[in-house]
């Protein structure tokens, strides 16, 4: 179920002249009957809404006064986001003969006395804002609508906007349907409003309500989903310039590609625009790749194994995301603990539809053909799943059978789709022999035709994370460092740069130039550091034989300086 709940407002919306008839709260009572919840958001004072509408526990919560207030009716707590304006504003009104009434924190009054609210607040120099509502007047204070308002109570239910449908006919209606994944106008409705709104219903007022409750009781609004354009997240662009956007509720994707592709950085923009606009994620990161993700906490490390606990308790904010470290847990250990996860996921899913994006990094390892459990726990209308592999031939076909869009990246491209090809039991696509340029992967979506190169939009952050990550992050066990030295009688393991540094400074010189000597420096560099210019320069120290132990550290300590931020509170970085 894509939507877990309807936001309306009141006057104009949900009731006629003031009054909501019983068809339209007999929809509402069968809205709820099917596990949805119901959000009233209204720019009436609480006290005159109960007043006139004595259903109001019909609704888990109401955003009153333009959004200043929540009221939530099962327990008839109120909660006020705002200040009330100065006493000094309100006298000030009474002087100039302004009819107002007062709420927890709205002041509000009638055309034409605008003008003389907008007087009062700049003589006075109050920071309040004047909205406007089919003649009504209302002051609030800045930053405050019904958007704002809406945002606190779904908080308050762990549900996220676009889990959201709402519903409105005024002018301050406007944000809090932007707000929401779908918006409807009724039939009623300004002409502004119609135009933004992805449904306009044929019925007015109520009548327009029912419409859009019996649409989400029998199809869950499926019929829209490709209405819903201004959703849908950049991937990258095609060679003649035209956008691939991915509807981010119906996208399955596959990331392949060889070690170094640049796997990593596709879904690290991926995840970065997602985050943006608000959609949550959970990343299964085996291998310690992903260790700054914007709005994510990471969870677990090389010492501490993260607990199913912790990841649902992470989760339960809508505006938090998860990065879930499984170096703590052994290799022949992860699948299991991400099986026992992934139910727990797809229970959170049914009930809060969250989170919206899974992404399982080493996909080959923890959702293997072998494992026949992934069959059975996957629902085949899971979406929002994202995997990543060097293998996609050894992808479960339960896991890539649900894919709906493959991207290869580094050499052989074409391989690397016939491989999916064959794990998800489809014809492998027409694709001849190319080679493709540094941020660029050949895309298949097999539901439109033959692959085509797309050029990938790279993530904002990436620069700051790839830097972190190897500087200061954890290396799983076969990509650290290792100074043995030349018997092998040491095994001083270096998990990152800033430890890498911290034992080249203390090794003996016979250690160091062995390694040097060895070209074990730039082979940890390009393969494990992924940095080939760094490895560049640490083959031009190692070839330089005249180099004694002292002279070489210094030259591989500026190259590391030079490239490699080091985190305050860590070594300076000297190699000396």
């Amino acid at each position: 179920m894509r939507y877990l709940a309807l936001a309306t407002d009141y006057d104009g919306t949900l009731a006629a002249d003031g009054r909501v008839d019983g068809n339209t709260l007999d929809a509402l009572r069968r809205l709820r009957d099917s596990g949805r919840r119901l959000v009233l958001v209204t720019g009436r004072r609480l006290e005159e809404l109960l007043e006139v509408f004595p259903h109001a526990e019909l609704f888990d919560w109401v955003v009153a006064e333009n959004g200043a207030l929540l009221y939530e009716p099962s327990t008839k707590q109120e909660t006020s986001l705002g200040s009330p304006p100065p006493q000094e504003f309100l006298d000030l009104l009474e002087q100039r003969n302004v009819p107002v009434a007062t709420g927890r924190v709205i002041a509000a009054t009638w055309e034409p006395h605008e003008t003389t609210v907008l007087e009062a607040i700049k003589q006075l120099g109050l920071e309040l804002q004047v909205i406007f509502n089919k003649g009504a007047v209302m002051v609030l204070p800045q930053g405050l609508n019904k958007a704002t308002g809406l945002r606190a109570a779904l908080g308050k239910m762990g549900l996220s906007p676009h889990n959201v449908v709402g519903v409105g006919d005024a002018e301050n209606d406007h944000a809090f349907l932007t707000l929401c994944e779908c918006s409807v106008a009724v039939g009623n409705a300004l002409e502004m409003l119609k135009r933004t709104a992805t449904i306009v219903t044929s019925g007015e007022r109520g009548d327009g309500v029912v419409e859009v409750v019996e649409r989400l009781l029998s199809t869950d609004l499926e019929e829209v989903a490709d209405d819903l354009a201004r959703r849908k997240v950049l991937l990258g662009h095609r060679d003649d310039g035209s956008e691939v956007r991915l509807d981010p509720y119906s996208t399955n994707m596959l990331v392949a590609g060889s070690s170094g592709a640049g796997k990593s950085t596709i879904v690290a923009g991926l995840l970065e625009r997602l985050a943006a606009d608000g959609y949550q994620f959970c990343l299964i990161d085996p291998e310690g790749d992903y260790l700054v993700m914007p709005g994510a906490v990471r969870l677990g490390d090389q010492d501490h194994k993260a607990s199913y606990s912790e990841i649902e308790q992470v989760l339960a904010n809508p505006d938090q995301s998860v990065i879930v470290n499984l170096l703590g847990l052994r290799l022949q250990d992860r699948p299991a603990f991400f099986q026992g996860l992934l139910t727990r996921l797809i229970e959170l899913r049914a009930a809060s539809g969250r989170p919206h994006w899974l992404v399982v990094d080493e996909a080959h390892h923890l959702m293997p053909e072998s494992l026949e459990t992934t069959g059975a726990i996957l629902p085949r209308e899971f979406v929002g799943l994202l995997l990543i592999t060097v293998h996609p031939n050894l992808i479960s076909r339960a896991a890539a059978g649900l894919v709906s869009a493959a991207l290869a990246a580094g050499e052989s491209p074409s391989d690397t789709l016939e491989g999916f090809a064959a794990a998800a039991g489809l014809e492998k696509p027409k694709t001849p022999a190319i080679s493709l340029e540094t941020g660029k992967v050949l895309a298949w979506f097999p539901a439109l035709g033959a692959p085509f190169v797309v050029g990938i939009e790279p993530p904002a952050t990436e620069h700051n994370r790839h830097h972190r990550k190897y500087a200061e992050g954890t290396l799983a066990e076969d990509a650290s460092f290792y100074f043995r030295g030349p018997e092998g009688k040491l095994n001083l393991k270096a998990v990152n740069l800033v430890r890498f540094v911290e034992i080249a400074e203390g090794v003996d010189d016979d250690t160091w130039l062995h390694h040097l000597r060895a070209g074990d420096y730039s082979r940890w560099f390009r393969e494990s550091i992924k940095d080939p210019e760094l490895a560049a320069e640490a083959e031009a120290v190692e070839s330089d034989e005249s180099l004694e132990a002292r002279a070489s550290r210094e030259r591989l300590a500026k190259a590391v300086e030079a490239r490699y931020t080091v985190p305050d509170g860590s070594p300076s970085g000297s190699l000396r």
